[in-house]
């Protein structure tokens, strides 16, 4: 009997056995693109969105509070990006320092953006347009940084600096430095500023972040005004000098 079976045991293994060979990933077509040595594409060519407020705060010196805000946000491919930047205080039911600015923003390095556009000052004082160009992004040793001029309507000359430095002392809390400088070529008496160095606004917040997205903070800011700008404020009646507390919410979304 055992002579039998060892015969009939060939045969039915020499007809299946291509069969279990043939298995289905070797049916499976490859998809269109992803064919043996074929290019893959870059995927960088997506719109994307962006917004955020560094800044949402109230300041207070012990007699009045003021609020502040500094946002921006940005659509647009890794390449090329249109961005809206807003900032301005309001104290006393006056908005002040209001500045938007409107520019494109084309990337020159793998950690800079170039941007050029308009900026407009709006806000309770007599508008001002400017032509804008400069760099945005993040410096050695990760400080974010946006350095840029202007160019108004009128022909004066302006450029702002502002940096800051995220120092993380644990996952969710972080201290940052943050710094802004302001110059100008001309004096415009009806905005309040003088030529040279004209105001910095510099200060040290402390946030929790709940989340990426959702970060209260609290903090100390210095706003001064130096020069023809601080004779400026002194003839309107305002401090050339503040020392002021925070409290706000960094959010983007």
């Amino acid at each position: 009997m055992s002579t039998r079976i060892i015969p009939i045991a060939a045969v039915l293994f020499a007809f299946t056995a291509p069969a279990v060979a043939e298995t289905p990933a070797a049916n499976v077509e490859p998809t269109p693109g992803m064919e043996p040595g074929a290019i893959q594409p870059v995927m960088d060519q997506g719109i994307f969105a962006h917004a955020i407020f560094n800044q949402l705060e109230g300041r207070w010196n012990g007699s009045n509070t003021e609020f502040r805000w500094d946002g921006q946000g940005w659509i647009g491919t890794d390449y090329d990006k249109l961005w809206i930047k807003s900032e301005g205080t309001l104290s006393k039911g006056a908005l002040d320092d209001g500045q938007q600015q409107f520019l494109y923003s084309r990337a020159v390095t793998t950690y800079f953006d170039f941007q050029g556009g308009l900026r407009s000052d709006l806000d309770s004082r007599p508008t001002r347009n400017w032509a804008a160009f400069g760099i945005q992004g993040l410096a050695p040793y990760f400080f974010d940084l946006e350095v840029t001029g202007f160019v108004s309507s009128e022909g004066h000359l302006a450029g702002k600096l502002e940096a800051s430095y995220d120092l993380l002392l644990t996952q969710r809390l972080i201290l940052q430095p943050q710094i802004e400088l302001n110059v100008y070529s001309k004096s415009d008496p009806a905005r309040l500023v003088g030529s040279g160095f004209s105001d910095i606004d510099t200060g040290l917040r402390l946030r929790y972040e709940f989340s990426r997205t959702f970060a209260p903070y609290l903090g100390v800011v210095y706003q001064g005004t130096f020069g023809q700008t601080a004779n400026f404020a002194r003839q309107a009646g305002e401090s050339t000098g503040d020392v002021r507390f925070v409290f706000g919410i960094r959010t983007w979304f």
